[in-house]
């Protein structure tokens, strides 16, 4: 038996009960028929015992289709009652098996038809013309068969394809959701060492200049408190971002991005407390930077300021600011170091994840020790040669 296709799977009892109906009510009508030509005769006795068979073999039929409908084929040259069955067999093995399978048993109903001709001639029809409605009603019925079962493994193909389509758009969704966060961490990371940095220099002051005037320890816990509150509040917002997982990750960005522009608030900020800060250049000359080259420009400053304050307090900061129309803009960030590091933790992602902004901006970032001063510069390209995000 050919099992190149296997069975859509078990039928249920109804389904076989239902089936075995149909087949007995047929054959019912044919056994009447056939009463009415041969009377009560031992061929009608013979005629209605191969029907009564034929019905029988109906659930068989439905479990093991080919030597079923072989049997049924062997069968049908004993009665006409017994085609109602053996046809429904043969449609059954076209949809569920090979279609030379279902040939195979096509030629063995037609071979089975003719030998009911050759034991019971049917003088209104002829051998030749019992021929070919023999060829041509099997060679329908495996045909019918074929279809069916093509259109049911295009409906499978097609309900896999959209499955597998659902699950390419989920990954691709998690895919950018995952690019998005990451991006959020860092940003985090940019936001919060800031202001961390302004909390730990005001907390330093207060815990070694004891000595410090009234207005002087208020002054710094005031900037401590705020410092403290802006970072939470910061906090709050990515925590709330980070956990909004069934959110579009496109709309993730809604809060307020920073710009090139902001640098001013952010120097001033910076000169507000007691940094002591240079400009050389004004922001106007990055005015044609695209968002994400803004927004770069932006976080080197920061990063570049919270470096100065960890790392040299005390020591001023010089930020140059070159570009123009259709020109590259160039960023520094220069401050003198300490002469003695204080002791911080592990530190240098800050400037890896802005070494990877400014690459994805379409940029590059360079930083290091030169002429008893720590630089950090970059130069980002204007319009078409940068990154959007």
């Amino acid at each position: 038996m050919d099992t190149s296709l296997c069975p859509a799977g078990p039928l249920g009892r109804r389904a076989t009960v239902l089936a075995t109906a149909a087949v007995s009510a047929v054959v019912v009508v044919a056994l009447v028929g056939r009463y009415t030509a041969l009377g009560a005769s031992p061929r009608f006795g013979l005629e209605a015992l191969a029907g009564a068979l034929g019905c029988a073999a109906v659930p068989l039929v439905l479990r093991r289709p080919v030597p079923a409908a072989i049997g049924l084929a062997a069968l049908s040259v004993a009665s006409p009652a017994v085609t109602p069955a053996a046809t429904s067999a043969v449609v059954l093995v076209a949809r569920q098996r090979s279609l030379r399978t279902a040939a195979l048993v096509g030629t063995a109903g037609v071979l089975g038809h003719l030998g009911q001709w050759a034991l019971a001639p049917a003088p209104q029809l002829p051998f030749l013309w019992w021929l070919v409605v023999s060829v041509v009603v099997h060679a329908a019925l495996v045909a019918i068969g074929a279809l069916i079962q093509a259109r049911a493994a295009l409906l499978r193909s097609l309900r896999e394809r959209a499955r597998q389509a659902e699950a390419e758009q989920h990954a691709r969704v998690a895919e950018a959701r995952a690019a998005e966060r990451t991006a959020m961490a860092r940003e985090m990371h940019d936001v919060l060492a800031h202001r961390l940095s302004l909390v730990a220099t005001y907390a330093g002051a207060l815990e070694f200049r004891p000595d410090a005037d009234h207005d002087s320890v208020a002054r710094a816990a005031g900037v401590v408190r705020q410092g403290v509150q802006d970072a939470l509040n910061e906090l709050r917002d990515f925590i709330g971002v980070l956990r909004s997982d069934e959110e579009d990750p496109v709309s993730e960005r809604s809060r307020p991005q920073p710009r090139a522009v902001d640098i001013e608030r952010l120097v001033a900020e910076a000169q507000r407390h007691g940094m002591v800060v240079d400009v050389d250049g004004t922001v106007t000359a990055l005015s044609g930077l695209p968002d994400a080259a803004g927004r770069a420009a932006y976080r080197l400053v920061q990063e570049g300021l919270t470096n100065a304050r960890m790392h040299a307090p005390g020591e001023p900061v010089s930020i140059t600011i070159r570009g123009g129309a259709g020109a590259d803009a160039r960023i520094s960030v220069r401050n003198g170091l300490a002469s003695e590091p204080p002791s911080r933790g592990p530190g240098g992602s800050g400037l890896l994840g802005m070494t990877e902004r400014i690459r994805l901006a379409g940029g590059h970032l360079e930083h290091g020790v030169r002429n008893g001063t720590f630089v950090v510069s970059a130069t980002l390209p204007h319009g078409r040669g940068a990154a959007t995000s």
